[in-house]
């Protein structure tokens, strides 16, 4: 191996330089330094309109930055972007998968679209569809899938080309208990194998359980980011200390400033 290469392989899976994207006076990503080292299981935590979909699609290749730097994999994204989609796996919020085509048929397109070969193709569909739960209908169109089945379909989308970091916006919502397990199950296994996971979502509790490294987006700016374990001690946020050890979830409204009012404080007129 050589010293590039080498250097390549020890570059973080994603990393940010003063990332910034604007909507016309709107600045949804302001200046966001991030770092994910490879193999690890990344959550990425906001409140609604916190910048965390914009932010997706940035380091995806979707959405062009106002201004900043984005390397994934070790690569610049915007200077290299088809050899970082080669790399990478998404699984966006809006699916947006043909809905004419059969499971089989929509993993065969996938599979061709990066390039595989039709035996590789063929192979990694059954497989896929089998480890989804997918294989038991096999002439079903997707637009018959129910809202699980195509959330597992476009994991299965994202995987096929065996990606070296997998972007997954909300993967966990509007689905039921027994795909949740599956889909939770089957990540917990892809990172002990290498995978990078970088994960949104507005479930803590699944956050809490699947991620080793967390940062926290409001209003656009970073506002924390360690280890979950750190993130359980309390760490030191903006001059201030966290108090002690708390949950995912009390760290998560102490951060971003949110007010919890009990069922005492609300709807005095319901009592």
């Amino acid at each position: 191996m050589n010293a590039a290469s080498l250097d390549s392989i020890q570059q973080p899976a994603v990393e940010t330089f003063n990332l910034v994207r604007r909507f016309g006076t709107f600045t949804a990503v302001d200046h966001i330094n991030l770092r994910v080292e490879r193999g690890r299981f990344f959550g990425f935590l906001g409140p609604n309109g916190a910048g965390k979909s914009t932010t997706i699609k940035m380091l995806t290749g979707l959405l062009s930055p106002t201004s900043g730097e984005i390397r994934v994999m070790g690569r610049d994204i915007q200077h290299e972007p088809l050899e970082v989609k080669r790399r990478i796996g998404v699984v966006p919020e809006d699916l947006n998968l043909f809905e004419r085509l059969t499971g089989a048929e929509m993993l065969t397109f996938t599979g061709r679209m990066y390039g595989l070969k039709p035996s590789e193709i063929a192979e990694r569909t059954q497989e896929l569809l089998a480890l989804m739960e997918l294989d038991d209908e096999p002439r079903k169109l997707v637009v018959e899938y129910s809202h699980g089945m195509k959330k597992k379909l476009s994991l299965a989308c994202a995987l096929i080309h065996r990606p070296e970091i997998l972007f997954l916006d909300e993967p966990f919502e509007g689905i039921d208990a027994i795909a949740s397990r599956t889909l939770k199950d089957l990540l917990s296994r892809l990172t002990s194998r290498g995978l990078t996971v970088f994960l949104t979502s507005h479930v803590l509790e699944i956050v809490e359980r699947l991620c080793t490294d967390i940062a926290i987006i409001s209003q656009g700016k970073l506002v924390a980011s360690g280890s979950l374990n750190e993130l359980r001690r309390g760490i030191e946020v903006e001059g201030q200390e966290a108090r002690g050890a708390m949950s995912l979830e009390d760290y998560f409204i102490h951060v971003i400033g949110g007010v919890h009012q009990t069922s005492d404080d609300v709807l005095q007129w319901l009592a």
